[in-house]
């Protein structure tokens, strides 16, 4: 079942810990990467192609990111799924993350719910961050994008 955007927020705020940006207290990189590589074939099965992926980013709270050809898209655009070290959170977005708001044709939402992954609307993401951690040292104006996904 989707969350409200007051339940993701309300989520965002519950995972936000300053003293740990880049990956949450109990991080466990070899459950995160099983995990990340479940979503990978399951999108490959579910689309009928291979995908490219990125993994194990480092110097980011972003895990990796995967990429959903174009040709295999009902959208005509490629699809990127990006995926957080913090609390299963994932981005669903078109070409890439920020390129185009409000792409509600982008989801594959079924693949990320079925495997524990909670989807952030990108909206929600690019919105000003309200939490607890300095990110203004990271970014002019700091989004739960920001916070979330970025580097640092």
């Amino acid at each position: 079942m989707a969350k409200s955007e007051n339940e993701l927020l309300a989520l965002l705020c519950e995972l936000d810990d300053p003293e740990r940006l880049e990956r949450p207290l109990r991080y466990d990189r070899t459950v995160v990467g099983l995990k990340f590589g479940g979503l990978v074939r399951r999108l490959e099965v579910d689309f009928g192609t291979s995908c490219e992926f990125e993994r194990d980013t480092q110097g980011s709270s972003e895990y990796g990111r995967v990429h959903v050809p174009a040709e295999a898209a009902v959208c005509g655009v490629r699809i990127v799924v990006c995926v957080s070290k913090f609390g299963s959170l994932a981005e669903v977005c078109a070409d890439n993350p920020g390129a185009f708001l409000g792409t509600d044709e982008a989801h594959e939402e079924g693949a990320l719910a079925d495997l524990g992954y909670v989807s952030v609307p990108e909206e929600l993401l690019e919105s000003d961050y309200e939490g607890p951690s300095a990110l203004e040292y990271f970014a002019a104006r700091p989004t739960w994008w920001t916070r979330f996904f970025g580097l640092w």
